[in-house]
């Protein structure tokens, strides 16, 4: 049996893209304009032994598999062909047997996975504290501690990780992140003397943004590279006065009666068991009449397992966990003394913002490959590429949930104006 051969054994079907490898045998529509090339054993042992999005990226991020006709920091193109052939269903042990003799590998031990993934001894060895503190802490660092050298690169000067929200089409990434801020500043309904707390605040985009408008900020992040690099934005923005960034954990604010709580990005890692008591600090954290915003990822539905596929959860974000905007939204009005007000789904625009992102990288692509090897760049280019398709398609959205805290008046003492009108 061929590596081509193999290859389709593992699709379980004939190729639509055009697959060559090592060994001279290929597959597929010779005139393809996209397909993958197989360069290395190693590569083939990756695709065996791990059949599936996982063994692909770990032949990919090492690079002994390419992504023919994309580029490295941008395979968008290359994906989008491929998504319809790489459905990947893992082989009876008898037909990976036989996969396994045909390569002579019946006593292969499957060699380590490439140094980029997110396999540490705290995740091995402590496999049932998921969301403990010690492990959210060791997973928000794997992900966002690789260099902020790098994440200024791909993100650029708004040094932004969350969705964008474009006003029109020919919007730049810097505008439409300025254009976020904006909108997530008016539904909360701030005002100059207000406070804010921002948890997960990132490098302080909002926390900035906020204070830019005489209102009193404070950001917390697990990541001390995040903290770092806002807390000197801050200083060089004469911000001081109003802003600040502490390397920390959201559940050790100890300061309370917030007008305002945000938090943007920061529930993919919270664990849908931990919403209950999420919520709940927002809301404690808020004064009566006080308003939410819980900005996240979501899954179309309410009934998808939570946890990220393997791809997502070795390389990119561990112990990550996406649910239904419904279930979001359930577990807010859950909370005692809380309302929803409003939600809505963003979607398209986090298409458009990882179009952009991929842009950055493709444009930074030598210096990126520098800074961090080009490993991790690989495999920030196909992690992006890969969500991008999957917010097209409806795979994954991105929604906005609006709260306030009750007290003695029904709704916040606001006009009545529609917040979420860009």
């Amino acid at each position: 049996m061929n590596l081509a051969e193999i290859f389709e054994t593992l699709l379980g079907k004939e190729l639509q893209i055009r697959f060559t490898a090592y060994d001279g045998s290929s597959a597929g529509p010779v005139d393809a304009e996209f397909g993958l090339d197989l360069r290395t054993p190693r590569g083939t042992t990756y695709l065996v032994t791990a059949p599936g999005d996982l063994g692909l990226a770990r032949a990919y991020v090492s690079g002994d598999l390419d992504l023919v006709g994309g580029h490295p920091g941008d395979p968008y193109g290359t994906l989008q062909a491929l998504s319809g052939d790489l459905n990947f269903t893992k082989p009876s042990p008898l037909v990976l047997a036989g996969i396994a003799k045909s390569l002579g590998l019946e006593h292969f031990k499957p060699i380590a996975p490439p140094p980029q993934e997110a396999l540490p001894r705290w995740r091995r060895f402590a496999e049932g504290l998921r969301h403990s503190r010690g492990r959210d802490a060791e997973a928000i660092q794997y992900h966002y501690d690789v260099s902020n050298s790098f994440y200024e690169m791909v993100l650029g000067p708004a040094m932004t990780y969350t969705c964008a929200v474009y006003p029109d089409h020919a919007a730049t990434l810097e505008e439409a992140q300025e254009n976020k801020y904006r909108l997530i500043f008016e539904k909360l309904n701030l005002q100059p003397g207000d406070r804010l707390l921002d948890i997960g605040c990132g490098w302080g985009g909002m926390v900035r943004y906020a204070a830019r408008r005489g209102v009193h900020t404070l950001g917390v992040t697990l990541s001390a590279e995040q903290a770092q690099w806002a807390q000197q934005a801050i200083l060089d923005e004469s911000l001081s006065d109003f802003g600040e960034v502490r390397h920390s954990d959201y559940r050790d604010v100890t300061e309370s009666n917030f007008d305002a709580v945000s938090s943007i990005g920061l529930t993919e890692h919270i664990g849908v068991a931990n919403y209950p008591s999420y919520f709940g600090f927002m809301r404690d954290k808020l004064r009566p009449g006080g308003l939410l915003l819980n900005h996240c990822i979501t899954r179309p539905d309410n009934h998808t397992r939570s946890k990220a596929g393997p791809f997502i959860d070795r390389y990119v974000f561990p112990d990550g966990e996406l649910t239904g905007a419904g279930t979001i939204v359930s577990k807010i009005q859950d909370v005692s003394g809380v309302e929803v007000l409003h939600e809505e789904n963003l979607r398209e625009h986090y298409a458009m913002t990882l179009r952009d992102w991929n842009a950055n990288l493709v444009r930074n692509w030598d210096a990126a490959v520098a800074e961090v090897g080009e490993g991790t760049a690989r495999q920030w280019g196909l992690y992006m590429a890969g969500c991008r398709i999957g917010f097209e398609r409806d795979i994954v959205e991105l929604h906005h949930v609006l709260a306030v805290k009750n007290g003695d008046q029904k709704l916040p003492n606001t006009p009545l104006r529609p917040w979420w009108t860009p």
